[in-house]
């Protein structure tokens, strides 16, 4: 059965076009992975439990009965609210994956099994199924069973221990870093899934987990220990091996200088009207500047102190080629020319809150330049039509489920 373009998108065609999407996701990592497919033309539907549907629908900022992480997450995807504890309604979302090309899950471990709706289920009731599972823990190991969010996560893999000063404990980021970075890797699995599906008709299981992930974002700390047999810690502000790396002061805002070649710091000198410190042998290497880590960071920061101006000094800095930023807020992030210019934030509108601002698209395809026109969906706003156009079903029989309480809507959602 082909399944038609919803009410949730239209425009532009996307690289995944055709490609049927079933998810039974909620809060991050899941609809990362839906809303990226959706941004790229897929058609997906969100299967959401009543009455509340997905746990995104709470979470502030709330406009007109809509919250803004539930536009951001989940734009471009049709809403059929059903309750999936009653044979109807888990029946009616095994008709749906009989047809599809993806489902993404990331309820709690062993749910899906339990409903009866597990791998061995939908593969056998469609073999060119694509399942994708995220979890925090993934399979096989003594936590698996554990539920768990990114920041559990980032406790388990190590990340946490790394964040914030030596003498402090460890300071929790203000973003969602592991949950996005997570959902990409499912987007990535699904893909090459796809792919494979394409040269074999054969579907799979693909699994991510935000602890694994976590783990590959160690790029000097888990090959460190194991080469040294010393734990890192972490370093606060500054890179915890290079000098010349780090977050520093800048009048009233503070800068990021990452000095990392010979070159590098040569710039940075002539920029600080400092030669005398281009040959001088405590920095003038990249093993100098590591081995005077502390000294190569006072460098900067005497310096800073003396322009004290955070934009004069980044000016300074970037005309000599010496890598550098300003520490933007969130709002100078958003409106900066240059993310708006490329597309890194973008205004959308939405049919109950009106405009916002919310993160682009970071996946650029040339033979796809154009964003779709998405919208988010009240709760079970396309209950009928879903059932009517893809399952065949009556208005009798859609008012006949939502008498048993098998469905559920709420239109100021």
């Amino acid at each position: 059965m082909d399944w038609k373009v919803s009410a949730a998108s239209s425009g532009p065609p996307g690289v995944f076009d055709d490609v049927n999407v079933l998810e039974l996701t909620s809060a991050l990592a899941g609809p990362t992975v839906t809303r990226l497919m959706a941004e790229m033309g897929a058609d997906v539907v969100k299967i959401e439990m009543p009455p509340t549907g997905e746990m995104a629908r709470g979470l502030p900022a709330i406009a007109n009965g809509r919250s803004g992480y539930f536009i951001q997450q989940n734009r471009g995807k049709q809403s059929l609210c059903v309750d999936l504890k009653t044979p109807a309604g888990l029946q009616m979302v095994l008709d749906l994956a009989a047809d599809a090309d993806v489902v993404v899950q990331n309820l709690a471990p062993g749910v899906l099994d339990r409903l009866g709706a597990g791998w061995s289920v939908l593969s056998e009731l469609n073999p060119r199924l694509i399942l994708c599972t995220i979890s925090a823990f993934g399979e096989g190991g003594p936590l698996s069973a554990l539920p768990g969010y990114d920041y559990i996560a980032q406790a388990y893999a190590g990340t946490l221990h790394m964040v914030g000063e030596p003498d402090r404990p460890p300071a929790m980021a203000g973003f969602g870093a592991g949950d996005v970075m997570t959902g990409a890797h499912a987007l990535a699995g699904v893909s090459a899934a796809l792919y494979h599906r394409e040269r074999t008709g054969q579907g799979q299981h693909v699994q991510t987990a935000l602890v694994d992930c976590h783990l590959t974002t160690h790029e000097l700390n888990v090959q460190v220990w194991s080469l040294t047999g010393a734990d890192p810690i972490r370093a606060g502000a500054v890179h915890p091996v290079v000098g010349g790396c780090g977050v520093y002061s800048a009048g009233s805002g503070h800068v990021v200088i990452a000095v990392g070649t010979d070159a590098q710091w040569r710039a940075a000198c002539v920029a600080m009207e400092a030669p005398q410190l281009v040959d001088d042998v405590r920095f003038a290497t990249s093993q100098a500047r590591c081995d005077n880590r502390d000294e190569t960071n006072q460098v900067f920061e005497d310096w800073l102190a003396s322009v004290a101006d955070r934009d004069r000094a980044v000016s300074l800095l970037e005309a000599r080629g010496v890598p550098v930023a300003p520490v933007l807020s969130v709002s100078e992030a958003a409106t900066h020319p240059h993310n708006v210019a490329t597309g890194a934030v973008r205004e959308v509108e939405d049919d109950r809150v009106g405009s916002v601002t919310i993160p682009g698209v970071p996946i650029k395809l040339s033979a796809f330049p154009d964003y779709r026109r998405l919208n988010a969906r009240s709760l079970g706003a396309d209950n009928r039509r879903l059932l009517l156009d893809r399952l065949g079903w009556s208005d009798a029989d859609v008012d006949a489920a939502v008498s048993d309480g098998v469905l559920f809507e709420n239109m100021e959602s």
